[in-house]
């Protein structure tokens, strides 16, 4: 059997609905001889009758009855695809979801979402917040298109891109007796401590970093917002840790003093996507403007699944350099991958 007509299918849906073949003309704009012979040629190439005529009504045979059903549903099918042509056509790329966590948004993506702004003005990017297992949840449900958020990831239904490391630097009020110089987990141990909102066992990596030093973390306050915990510590509430871009470009530290941390304690960002979605357009420039935020060196640009064992990186101290609050800076960040 040769294709299918997708013009004698909406022939054939307005010939039923309608109930005429000379109504179905006026619609379409056709000859009613035109109709007919779209009619028989659709007959022809199905090898039944899909129309019978009673009196002059038209009306349809159970096969014309379930060939109107399939057809319906290709019209619209059809109906997408050229809308999206159009789209294309026109130089509108489509829309696509990130989601990302909050203190990511506020103090790395807005150069990118600019850039991406001004590049590509037809893109309709959405981007949404949320902790990584959020994030992780709505790309199992397909509710976003793209993760940009912290490692590991430990679904295998994902993959995962490594971005950038950053360190955590240790953030105390400037009230504290006897801060050190250098913030180790023995210090952190006898100070309270104010840690990240998480759901679960999301903040492993500061409780790794203590209990390899044999201790334990113990969070006294917890807080969704990197502001929030800022103004915490400055209020002299306790101490906690924050990405290091937080420290050099974010909110006013006044009240507060700023150390490194000894050993270094690094926080890996990471593109998160679904194996099986496919990388459109939208999708490529989106990855691909994130990807330069990158400052990890010795790694591919490969994509790898998540690893359910929580796999990582871990990431060597970066040079130090001046910055407006008299934090180190770091060009790049040379890494190694771990397998575990």
């Amino acid at each position: 059997m040769r294709g299918l007509s997708i013009d004698q299918l909406r022939t054939l849906v307005e010939v039923i609905e309608r109930g005429s073949f000379s109504a179905a003309a006026r619609e379409l704009n056709l000859t009613q001889p035109a109709v007919s012979l779209q009619i028989r040629e659709l007959e022809t190439r199905c090898g039944v009758r899909l129309v019978d005529r009673i009196g002059r009504t038209a009306v349809p045979t159970a096969a014309g009855r379930d060939l109107v059903a399939h057809a319906k549903r290709i019209g619209g099918e059809a109906d997408l695809a050229l809308a999206a042509m159009r789209r294309h056509r026109d130089g509108h790329l489509g829309r696509l979801h990130l989601g990302t966590g909050p203190t990511v948004l506020a103090f790395l993506l807005h150069p990118v979402l600019r850039g991406l702004r001004d590049e590509y003005p037809s893109l309709d990017l959405v981007v949404t917040t949320g902790t990584t297992s959020e994030i992780v949840e709505r790309l199992s449900t397909n509710s976003i298109d793209l993760g940009f958020t912290a490692l590991p990831v430990e679904t295998r239904e994902l993959v995962v891109t490594p971005v950038r490391a950053d360190e955590f630097v240790a953030i105390l009020p400037e009230t504290d007796k006897d801060i050190p110089a250098v913030v180790t987990p023995a210090d952190v141990d006898q100070r309270t401590l104010i840690s990240e909102y998480q759901p679960g066992d999301r903040c492993r990596v500061s409780r790794a970093w203590m209990r390899a030093a044999g201790f334990q973390a113990r969070p006294a306050l917890v807080f969704d917002s990197v502001e929030a915990r800022i103004a915490a510590v400055a209020a002299g509430l306790g101490m906690g840790f924050i990405p290091r871009p937080v420290g050099n470009e974010g909110p006013s530290l006044a009240g507060t003093v700023i150390r490194p941390l000894d050993p270094p304690l690094i926080r890996t960002l990471g593109l998160v996507q679904r194996c099986s979605k496919p990388d459109g357009f939208a999708l490529q420039i989106v990855k691909k403007a994130i990807a330069m935020l990158s400052n990890i060196e010795g790694l591919d640009d490969e994509p790898r699944p998540a690893r359910p064992n929580g796999g990582g990186l871990t990431a060597s101290k970066p040079k130090e350099f001046p910055s407006p609050h008299g934090l180190p800076t770091g060009p790049r960040i040379a890494a190694h991958r771990i397998l575990a």
